[in-house]
Formats: C-alpha cells, sequence, structure tokens
C-alpha cells in the first residue's frame, strides 16, 4: 500500500514538473520571439548567415540509392515433385558453358518405379490388344446371328405367303375336282341303277345285278359326300389353323430377329466401351511412364546459354535471408523453389525508389549518373526505363506515411565490370541551366501562400517575394525577384512563415455539434483534476501528458522503464489477445530466438531495431507499437525495406498478424474517457 501511494506521489510531483517545465519553456520561446520582433521593426540585424545570389550552370537533379541487377535473368527452379535432396552442386560464382550440368537432384525412387511402370504399360497394351480383337470377334458374331435370325424370318414370310398362294388353293381345288368326279360318277350310277331297275323289271337282269348297281350308286354317293366333307374341313379349319401358325412363325422370327440385333449391339457396345477402357488404361499407364520419365530428366538442371551462375538466396537484394540454409550438397529443396539464377545478357539495368514528393520531376528517358559503391571512381551513364504506377506495397507496409515507386534505370553499355547486387547512388538529371540565378532552398519561406526571401542590405533586411523555377533539394532557380550578387538570409524568421491570410468561404457549412455517446447515455466528462491524481494506476492506461511518441514506439510505454508487474500484466494482455494460431506462432519464433546462438541473437536485435525483448513487448527502438520510421535515417528504411523483402510470404503473414494483434490490444487497453493524444 505504502508502495502505491509512493508511486501516486511521484507520479504527481512528475506531472507537476512537467507542466512547469513547459510554462518556463513557452515563455522562453514567446520572449526569444518578442525580441527578436522588436529589433526587426527597429531594422536591425543580428548576426545571422547569409547567402549572395549566385548566376551560373545549374543542374537540377534527384539523388537516390539503388542496386545493380541483370536486366535478364533466368529463373532455374526445382520442377521436381515432392522434397529431393541435392546430390550435386555447382560453385557459386562459377562461369558455365551451354548445356553444363549445374544441379543433380536425387531421383532414386523413381529410377526404382521405373521399372515396374514399364511393366505396366506391358500389361496395359496386351489388355488392350485383347479387348481389341474381342471386339472384332463380337462384331463378327454379331453380325452371323443376325444374319441367321433375318433368313428365318425370311422363310418364315415366305412358308405364309407359299401356304396362302399355292399350298391352299391346290388343297381346294383338288377337293372341288374329287368332288366334281364323284358327282358325275354319282350321276353315271343314278342312271345305271335306274335301267338295272326298269330291266329288272323286265326281268332281264337278277335281282344281285340290281343289288350290286344300287351298291355301287350308294358307294358312291358316300365318297361325294367325303370329298364335300374335305373341302369343308379344308375351308372352316385346317386353313385357318395353318394361317394362323404360319403367321406366329412370322412374328416370331420377326421378334427373335430383333432379339438378335439387340443383343448384337449390346455386345459390340459392351466390348467397345472395354476396349476404349483398356485403351485409356494404356494411356495413363503411358503418360504415368513418360511423366516418371520427364521428372528423372528435371532431376539434372542444365545451364540453358552461357552466364555466371548465382545462387537465388544470394541473388536476393540485401542478402539478408530469414531462416533459410544456403544451398550446398545433401540439403533438401522442395518443388518449385528458386535454386539458380542465370544472367542472359551483360546489361543491366539500376532499381530505384522514387520518393513521391519526386514523382512529378522524374520521367522515362531522362538521363542518369550512377556510380558504384565498388568501383570508386568509375561513373556510368543510364537512362530512366520505366516508372512504377503504384507505390510499392512492400515499402508501405513497413511505414504507411512514405510511398516511393519502383523505377528502373538502364545502364548503358555492357557493364562487365558490374556484379549482381551492387550497391549504387544514381543522379537522376532533371534538368540543366548554363546561366541561371539560383540560391539555397532554405532561405525560401511561404508567407501567405507566396515564396518570400529575405534579402540583407547593410544592418537591415527586407521580405521580398520571388519566383522558383526547379529545385534540386539543395538549390532553386530563381527566375525574377532577386539579382546576382544580393544577399539573402539562410536563416529566415520562421514566426512569418506562420502568417496565413484567411478568408470566409461561404460555400463550407459547418453543421451543428450532435451529443456524444456518452452524453447521450446521461454520463459527464469528470472536469476534476483531482479524479485523474486520485485515481488507482491502471496497467494499460497512462497519465495525462505522459503519452509522448518516443523511440520505444507510438501508444504504449517502455516495457523496460516498467516494473515487473506492469510487465507481467502487459505480456498476460498480450497473450490473451492473441487467437490459438499466433500463440503457436509466437511459441515457435520463442523456440528459434532460444536455439540462436548469442552472435545470432544480437545481429536479430540490432536488425529488428533493438530493445532485446520478443515481438510486442515494447522492446527499445520498437516497443508495443509501430516504431517511429520518420527518425530513422533514408539507409536504415532502405534497410528495413530490404529485410522485409528478404522474408517469405509465411513471415510477413506473420508479421502482418501480429501487427493487427498488437493494434487490438493498443485499441483494449487505451482509458476511456482520457485526454487524447
Amino acid at each position: 500500500m505504502i508502495t502505491n501511494q509512493n508511486k501516486r506521489s511521484k507520479k504527481i510531483i512528475n506531472r507537476g514538473a512537467f507542466w512547469i517545465a513547459l510554462l518556463i519553456i513557452v515563455a522562453i520561446v514567446g520572449f526569444s520571439y518578442a525580441t527578436i520582433n522588436s529589433r526587426l521593426g527597429e531594422g536591425s540585424l543580428i548576426d545571422q548567415p547569409t547567402y549572395e545570389v549566385q548566376q551560373g550552370p545549374l543542374t537540377i537533379s534527384i539523388a537516390v540509392s539503388g542496386t545493380i541487377q541483370p536486366r535478364e535473368t533466368i529463373v532455374l527452379q526445382s520442377e521436381l515433385e515432392g522434397q529431393n535432396a541435392i546430390l550435386f552442386l555447382v560453385p557459386e560464382g562459377a562461369r558455365v558453358k551451354q548445356g553444363e550440368l549445374l544441379i543433380e537432384l536425387d531421383a532414386s525412387t523413381l529410377q526404382d518405379n521405373l521399372v515396374d511402370q514399364q511393366i505396366r504399360v506391358q500389361n496395359a497394351e496386351a489388355a488392350y490388344i485383347n479387348a481389341r480383337e474381342n471386339l472384332a470377334i463380337v462384331e463378327n458374331q454379331a453380325q452371323s446371328d443376325i444374319d441367321a435370325a433375318e433368313l428365318v424370318y425370311k422363310f418364315a414370310i415366305q412358308d405364309l405367303r407359299q401356304y396362302l398362294e399355292g399350298e391352299f388353293p391346290k388343297q381346294e381345288k383338288e377337293y372341288q375336282q374329287q368332288i366334281a368326279v364323284r358327282e358325275e360318277e354319282l350321276n353315271q350310277a343314278q342312271n345305271d341303277l335306274k335301267w338295272s331297275d326298269i330291266l329288272f323289271k323286265e326281268k332281264y337282269l337278277s335281282e344281285s345285278e340290281l343289288k350290286k348297281a344300287e351298291i355301287s350308286t350308294q358307294k358312291t354317293k358316300l365318297s361325294l359326300d367325303m370329298a364335300t366333307a374335305d373341302l369343308g374341313l379344308l375351308k372352316d379349319f385346317t386353313f385357318h389353323r395353318q394361317v394362323a401358325k404360319l403367321t406366329s412363325d412370322v412374328t416370331q422370327a420377326e421378334m427373335a430377329l430383333e432379339r438378335t440385333q439387340r443383343k448384337a449391339s449390346a455386345n459390340i457396345v459392351q466390348a467397345s466401351t472395354e476396349l476404349q477402357a483398356k485403351k485409356a488404361e494404356w494411356d495413363q499407364q503411358i503418360n504415368k511412364l513418360k511423366k516418371m520419365q520427364d521428372q528423372i530428366s528435371k532431376a539434372k538442371i542444365y545451364a540453358p546459354m552461357d552466364g555466371l551462375v548465382v545462387y537465388a538466396a544470394s541473388a536476393r537484394r540485401g542478402g539478408f535471408r530469414f531462416n533459410e540454409e544456403p544451398l550446398d550438397i545433401g540439403q533438401t529443396v522442395r518443388e518449385r523453389q528458386e535454386l539458380l539464377r542465370l544472367p542472359t545478357t551483360s546489361s543491366y539495368v539500376v532499381e530505384v525508389k522514387i520518393h513521391e514528393s519526386s514523382l512529378d520531376k522524374v520521367r522515362v528517358d531522362l538521363p542518369v549518373r550512377i556510380t558504384v559503391d565498388a568501383l570508386p571512381g568509375k561513373v556510368f551513364t543510364g537512362k530512366v526505363a520505366s516508372i512504377a504506377p503504384l507505390p510499392d506495397s512492400q515499402s508501405m507496409f513497413m511505414n504507411q506515411d512514405i510511398k516511393v515507386y519502383n523505377t528502373q534505370i538502364y545502364v548503358d553499355g555492357n557493364g562487365d565490370e558490374l556484379r549482381s547486387g551492387m550497391s549504387c547512388q544514381a543522379k537522376i538529371i532533371v534538368d540543366q541551366f548554363k546561366d541561371a540565378l539560383y540560391i539555397p532552398v532554405l532561405a525560401v519561406l511561404r508567407v501567405g501562400g507566396k515564396h518570400t526571401v529575405y534579402v540583407v542590405k547593410g544592418n537591415t533586411m527586407e521580405p521580398r517575394e520571388v519566383e522558383l523555377g526547379p529545385d534540386n533539394n539543395r538549390l532553386a532557380q530563381i527566375k525574377s525577384g532577386l539579382e546576382k550578387g544580393e544577399k539573402v538570409l539562410l536563416t529566415p524568421p520562421l514566426a512569418s512563415a506562420a502568417v496565413m491570410d484567411e478568408k470566409y468561404d461561404e460555400e463550407f457549412v459547418i453543421p451543428e455539434k450532435k451529443e456524444t455517446i456518452s452524453e447521450s447515455a446521461g454520463l459527464k466528462p469528470s472536469t476534476d483534476d483531482s479524479d485523474l491524481t486520485n485515481r488507482p494506476p491502471d496497467p494499460g492506461a497512462e497519465a495525462p501528458g505522459a503519452r509522448m511518441r518516443g523511440p520505444g514506439g507510438e501508444g504504449r510505454p517502455d516495457f523496460q522503464n516498467m516494473t515487473p508487474e506492469q510487465q507481467e500484466q502487459a505480456r498476460q494482455r498480450f497473450m490473451e489477445n492473441m487467437t490459438p494460431e499466433q500463440r503457436e506462432q509466437m511459441e515457435q519464433m520463442r523456440k528459434r530466438f532460444e536455439s540462436m546462438t548469442p552472435e545470432q541473437r544480437e545481429e536479430a536485435m540490432r536488425q529488428r531495431g533493438g530493445g532485446g525483448q520478443l515481438p510486442g513487448f515494447g522492446g527499445e527502438g520498437r516497443g508495443g507499437g509501430r516504431s517511429d520510421s520518420q527518425n530513422l535515417t533514408p539507409e536504415q528504411q532502405e534497410e528495413r525495406r530490404q529485410r522485409f523483402q528478404n522474408m517469405t510470404p509465411e513471415e510477413r503473414e506473420q508479421r502482418r498478424q501480429q501487427r493487427a494483434q498488437q493494434g487490438q490490444g493498443q485499441e483494449q487497453n487505451r482509458p476511456r474517457g482520457g485526454n487524447p493524444e
């Protein structure tokens, strides 16, 4: 309890000291401002540096730093599926000829499977040939069956026609002839019987002869009746029965023909489908064999042309490879991993980044002078080849306040002395003047929206409006307003630049102030300072005036300046706000950090900005929030950008998630109702 009271009293004392110091500074500045204004009003001039207006040649240029890269490069990747070990590797920096072996990967497993695959191809080919011959047999048998069925159907139709048009009329005619003969015989027998009866009555014939004539007549009549009955049986029964039977035979033959045709078609389709399946299986096995052979051939990578061998990891700008080992024999590489780079020509390009403030000055085909750090005294020439239409997304991720545009500069000549990855300085010549007036840009102020300089005359100075031409961030051309030999003040009074001619704009309509959410809920902000001083300290909150931006980051106190209890609370809040995936990633990062040697840890701390803390705990130089990149030098910003470019996509995504999680933690820990930052 005493400790908390002491801490609270210390905070109150520190807060009071802060406000007292602030009042003293304001008083000093006000006094200085009043003194300077009074002296200027009297026409006196303090001993300040001046610059004499010069006239002569003036070059407007933009100086940027960049990296030498080949204009055209062939990137060789591993096209072997899976992960494979390196059996042979050409040394880095070696000059190779076209067709020379560069790298060989382990393909022993593929070699073992190649023989088995060849056997599968042969079996599939035999099955395909068998299916093809079977289809021919099925088609032949089907045609034979169809022909036989068609013949039966044809014969059935002919039998029906034969009976209707041949046999039946013939039988009918035969019976009719028999009836006619029997009728004639009956008439003859009856006539004979009549005469026999007459002769019997005349006693010319005996009774036995008369009986014989009667029997012959009855027999003839019986034959006639039988012939008539046979004809009726033929017409009424035999004809209809035979026609029905023959018609049924025709129908059955027709149906048998249709069944035979359908069965033959089904057999042909089945055999054809089986043939297609066997053909597809054969083609599949052949493709697998070709793919396996192609994979085996891709285990050896040959030089597509003459050139200098550069390892892909070494070719990355900055030379920083996070958690990546250089290529070596025995190392395992994955599919589509970049292995080697081979420049195709001796022409080089300089890759630079143009800040948005200088973008309007740069255009394609502008001349460029290039100096290489590794070649002192050597000057190369070139021209601007291309300017990206959009700012670099990676640089925006590192610092959203800095927007640069990727620009390529083609180096003239073959560049035999240049090497990929060399650092260089490029000066883009925007314009040149043979005879121009110029002064330093430090001497120019904007007063009332106009460019103004302070001209020194004797012991006094007077403001003068000037018309500026282009500048090179160091010297600015004067189009009008000054003469050669006049002296201008290099440290003009900054208070003059603060004077602005404000105008009332009737087009702008200011809406009325609406009540805040807290006011609508019936809450009133506290105006009593004692409430802030007597309030117990919140681990996530800060005292008024304490949220100052410093090297430790934005929006969060320095982690090293916290007490052990505050550090533990900060760690707990940070871990609670993380998702399970982020916790796992943080644990992996911690393990990698613990497995490093002291030298590697020191190097990692230096590259991450110092502090010696794990990400997210507000170490010195990083803090819990985003570091102030505006306080970094251009070299430090370029180094940070290169480190980010050397990260893998997974590491970049992990860093984005950590930054997003840190931002959420800051919003949650920000005190409610406190003074805004």
